[in-house]
């Protein structure tokens, strides 16, 4: 799939914007066909680091003590919680639900088993799990606002999407992220099983890569 391919369909999305109140997020539609997504060694659970962003500025929860919060707060964070504050974050269902919205998370390696323990029935079931803070403290948070999750839809749905940045974005950025995710998608599954790519505005009509 060349890049002027991929240029023309996410260009011919891009004009049907519409008159909305607030920025769209490009979106990645992939249909599959010869996989049989009832057995879950198939279904797709794909981390990706888009390489332009989402153009959007997604914040950053930290799971952090001691220096690594302090350092976290000069690193990009938009919020740092400690140990103590993670059982009562898991405690505010309602709050906690609506930071797996607008939020990303990572927790120093320290703190990943009682994250999990604590936030993994509300996060989890939203592929927001809390990744580890590997090496650089700023590169982690950097990679948390441009990761985006791929995901299975539903149980056995041929058809998985995410986005690949936002309506504000250059098409040649998104390009180069949309060959990201595809990249992606051809680690798990084959080339001649991805039946279709469709990009689309949240908003808008669905476009055919050709």
């Amino acid at each position: 799939m060349d890049k002027k391919t991929i240029a023309n369909a996410i260009t011919k999305a891009l004009e049907d914007k519409g008159k909305r109140k607030f920025s769209q997020s490009v979106e990645f539609i992939a249909n599959f066909q010869n996989v049989d997504f009832t057995k879950a060694e198939n279904r797709l659970n794909l981390d990706i680091i888009l390489p332009k962003g989402k153009g959007k500025d997604r914040k950053v929860v930290v799971f952090a003590d001691g220096q690594m919060a302090f350092d976290a707060k000069n690193n990009g964070a938009s919020e740092v919680i400690d140990g103590a504050g993670i059982p009562k974050l898991a405690a505010d269902k309602g709050r906690l639900k609506a930071m797996a919205k607008t939020c990303e998370f990572v927790a120093q390696p320290s703190l990943m088993v009682t994250a999990g323990k604590s936030l993994g029935q509300v996060l989890g079931s939203r592929g927001k799990l809390p990744r580890p803070i590997m090496g650089s403290l700023k590169d982690s948070i950097d990679q948390a606002k441009r990761r985006v999750r791929m995901l299975s839809k539903g149980k056995y749905l041929p058809v998985s999407q995410c986005i690949i940045g936002s309506e504000a974005m250059e098409v040649s950025d998104l390009v180069e992220n949309f060959e990201a995710v595809y990249d992606k998608v051809r680690t798990k599954i084959a080339e001649s099983d991805i039946k279709s790519i469709y990009v689309k505005l949240s908003m808008g009509k669905p476009i055919k890569v050709a």
